[in-house]
């Protein structure tokens, strides 16, 4: 493992003070140790305490209260675990991230920040963080999201009559909604646990509930007890619609006032405590929708050819169509892309079709206009814009939107099930007590 130069040194000056006070003391001095195994991966005391300094101060910026450390530093430690059995069954399944992802997820990030991406790292690594073990980090959180995508989404089925319910229903109707801010506690109970299991974790859960009516705040219980993946981040769920809540929170939250905590709540994942932050009115009626008949040339960046090589070539096509050559010939010619065959057009899309960065230099085109070299996750691209739209919302499109609410109503129930079912599975073996 890499270490900056000033740990080089503090390391240095330990190493000789303990030769210095050899004579006086055996005592070793700690410098690393494994905290726990899962499956056959060590995490580390100096990842754990490094983890534990960047939530600590995201715990305060927050300006939720902090836990004591040593509690905090078991649930980190808990949540590392079940990431890391992620990422270990991402590598058996195949699931990968390419470098070219997650450096564009990184200029994002920077972009968002109002910062280039030399300025981002610098300001990272002001803050003690090694950027080699940042940019790890992201595209870890990549890679887990990926997982989820392929097998939680996999296991939710939605069939057409539940599809027609929805839309019999008033949200399907477009009537008055309610869109709610909601934080949760989750404490997991283990597939196949006993009875006396059951006593003691639902005991938990009573203890998180106990401190919450007793007025302690809400976020840093969940840092305390919670077993979910934003617990950390007080258990908020952020806003959304009523009616894309999971079941069992949706029925809860219909008799609590904003700032009221549930009663424990029972799933198949644990015992469950919901706390409604804020509820404002909403109309779920759909809006018409932009649409965009455009076309691309696409150049990919891939092992073969380099961004600075597919660039330059994009480059050459822009200033072939600047003097007058037939954009679909070009693209036939050049695009590595199915839509080549047709002489780049993509047909009809709609708001949300493309991946951000394509979307976003595509809707500031004029008609016929070709846009500069841009760049996206895939290569790069030159788009013309040929027509757009506005259509109002069509039957199928009622019903893609509804499936889509039900499937985000499933999502997190189905979610919360498979990580229960992935730490059951990992071989896990504690060491952080060791001395």
């Amino acid at each position: 493992m890499r270490v900056s130069a000033w740990l080089v040194g503090v390391l240095v000056a330990v190493a000789v003070t303990a030769a210095e006070a050899q004579t006086r003391s055996t005592q070793p001095v700690e410098v690393d140790r494994v905290v726990a195994i899962v499956n056959n991966e060590a995490i580390t005391l100096h990842e754990l305490r490094s983890r534990l300094a960047a939530v600590e101060r995201q715990l305060r910026t927050q300006g939720t209260p902090l836990p004591s450390r040593d509690v905090l530093e078991k649930q980190l430690l808990e949540r590392m675990i079940i990431d890391r059995a992620q990422i270990h069954f991402a590598k058996e399944a195949g699931v990968q991230v390419a470098d070219s992802e997650v450096d564009a997820t990184l200029r994002r990030i920077a972009e968002g920040n109002r910062l280039t991406v030399p300025e981002f790292k610098a300001a990272i690594e002001r803050d003690g963080v090694v950027w080699a073990r940042f940019r790890e980090e992201i595209s870890d959180e990549m890679t887990i999201a990926r997982l989820r995508e392929r097998e939680v989404e996999a296991r939710i089925v939605i069939s057409d009559g539940e599809v027609d319910n929805y839309l019999a229903s008033a949200e399907g109707q477009g009537g008055d909604a309610q869109v709610v801010q909601l934080a949760h506690i989750i404490v997991r109970v283990p597939e196949q646990s006993t009875s006396q299991q059951l006593v003691k974790i639902r005991a938990r859960a009573e203890q998180a509930l106990a401190q919450i009516r007793a007025g302690e705040d809400f976020a840093k219980v969940a840092a305390v007890f919670s077993d979910a993946p934003d617990a950390l981040t007080g258990g908020s769920m952020g806003a959304r619609p009523a009616d894309r809540l999971p079941s069992l929170y949706a029925e809860a939250i219909k008799t609590l006032r904003p700032g009221e905590s549930s009663e424990i709540l029972r799933s198949p994942a644990g015992f469950h405590v919901v706390k409604l932050i804020g509820q404002q009115g909403g109309v779920l009626a759909l809006p018409p929708i932009k649409q965009t008949h455009s076309r691309h040339i696409l150049i990919k960046v891939n092992e073969v050819v380099s961004e600075s090589e597919a660039r330059h070539k994009m480059v050459s096509v822009k200033e072939r169509l600047n003097n007058g050559a037939d954009f679909a010939e070009l693209a036939r010619l050049y695009s590595n892309d199915l839509s080549a065959a047709k002489g780049g057009d993509l047909g009809w899309l709609n708001q949300g079709d493309t991946v951000p960065d394509f979307e976003k230099a595509m809707d500031a085109l004029k008609i016929n206009e070709i846009s500069q070299p841009v760049k996206s996750p895939f290569g790069y691209h030159l788009i013309q814009v040929l027509e757009r739209r506005t259509e109002a919302a069509t039957p199928e499109r009622r019903r893609l939107v509804a499936r889509a609410a039900l499937r985000e109503r499933k999502a997190d129930e189905a979610y919360q099930d498979w990580i229960r079912q992935m730490r059951d599975r990992a071989y896990v073996e504690y060491r952080l007590e060791d001395k």
